[in-house]
């Protein structure tokens, strides 16, 4: 998913990768040269020890490329605070095991100890990960994300593709979360049989890339699943995630943003950000609009503004394929979109007339 190009941030990370492995092999080799005068008997066996547990350390690397840096994260701490806390526990019962035979039952302690506190703090941290992520600061290495809230992009409006050019107006300065499953749905669009959801599909893979390669985006692809996600569907899982991410659903679905809302999840709807930013008209202004085709009502005439809103014209029907001046009448406002209605001849349009009939009058 990555945007070609030389500046490809996962190609010089790869690269990268692959520089301190090969630095990790050196210093291997290094480490087996210098125990080989150890063994005199045998000088090669450390050499090839050393090197076969490097090799099996860089294969196994090699072989799990993606690795989840909250569960490493987690372990790490886990097993930290275990230890410190198994010493605590075992430096206030140093007065039981003063005897010879507490000096031998010591050890199974502390081993037990050691053992039980460690499970309990790695198990706990993986368990509340996200919560001690506000205590905790490094509990995950992860790079400062932006903005507040994060925002989880939906299948939608990925395909739609305004989102793109909204982030790039620098307006959303939030991460962006697209989950590994809206992908998998993005993926199978653009691998279907009908050439229409092909070409959708592909247009929102597009749109992916287009984002991915801004170095202003931050965009994640979120690989978490919950257990309560298990045999539901896209938009269910969706709102799952938000809450527990504690984001925000963007979507140009109107049906997902009624059942967001339903959990209250807080959406942010494109067609919404769209309709407010078009023009207001108020009852009684003038607008030139070009009558394209009859509205269903009687003597309707129907023509598009600019950006796309439907004007309803009373007494346009006669008209159609004109540009006509009409006075609006009432604005209809809803989520699916802005409609205006409009009567036609305005006060200018009335003046004109006046005026061109005072004059024949004259001329009579």
């Amino acid at each position: 998913m990555a945007a070609p190009g030389n500046g490809d941030p996962t190609r010089a990370t790869t690269m990268a990768i692959w520089i301190l492995r090969c630095a990790f092999l050196l210093v291997a080799a290094g480490v087996g040269l210098s125990l080989m005068p150890q063994y005199r008997e045998v000088p090669w066996a450390p050499f090839v020890s050393v090197m076969v547990g490097a090799l099996v350390i860089v294969g196994v690397d090699a072989i799990i490329p993606r690795k989840r840096i909250d569960l490493i994260s987690s372990l790490y701490f886990g097993v930290v605070v275990g230890l410190i806390l198994s010493y605590l526990v075992m430096l206030a019962l140093t007065p039981l095991f003063e005897s010879a035979e507490g000096q031998n039952l010591r050890a199974v302690v502390q081993l037990v100890v050691s053992v039980g506190l460690c499970y309990v703090c790695v198990s706990l941290l993986m368990q509340t990960k996200d919560d001690f992520r506000f205590i905790i600061p490094y509990i995950e290495f992860a790079k400062e994300v932006k903005g507040l809230k994060p925002y989880i992009l939906d299948t939608s409006v990925v395909i739609d593709g305004r989102i793109a050019d909204v982030v790039e107006t620098g307006v959303l300065d939030n991460q962006l979360v697209m989950p590994r499953f809206v992908l998998q749905e993005l993926q199978s669009i653009a691998d279907s049989n009908d050439k229409l959801r092909r070409a959708r599909g592909r247009r929102g893979l597009d749109v992916l890339n287009r984002l991915r390669g801004n170095t202003n985006v931050d965009l994640k692809i979120e690989d978490l699943e919950l257990p309560e996600m298990a045999g539901q569907p896209v938009d269910t899982k969706l709102v799952l995630l938000a809450k527990h991410l504690d984001g925000k659903i963007v979507t140009g679905d109107y049906n997902l943003n009624k059942v967001a809302r339903l959990h209250n999840v807080a959406v942010i709807n494109l067609n919404d950000i769209s309709n407010a930013l078009k023009p207001v008209f108020l009852p009684g202004e003038e607008v030139d609009v070009r009558i394209l085709k009859p509205g269903e009502g009687e003597g309707q005439g129907v023509g598009y503004l600019d950006d796309g809103t439907m004007v309803v014209i009373e007494g346009g029907r006669d008209h159609i394929h004109e540009t006509v001046r009409i006075a609006v009448t009432s604005v209809l406002q809803t989520s699916a979109g802005r409609m205006v209605f409009g009567r036609m001849g305005g006060a200018n349009s009335a003046q004109a007339e006046r005026s061109a009939s005072g004059t024949g009058r004259q001329r009579g």
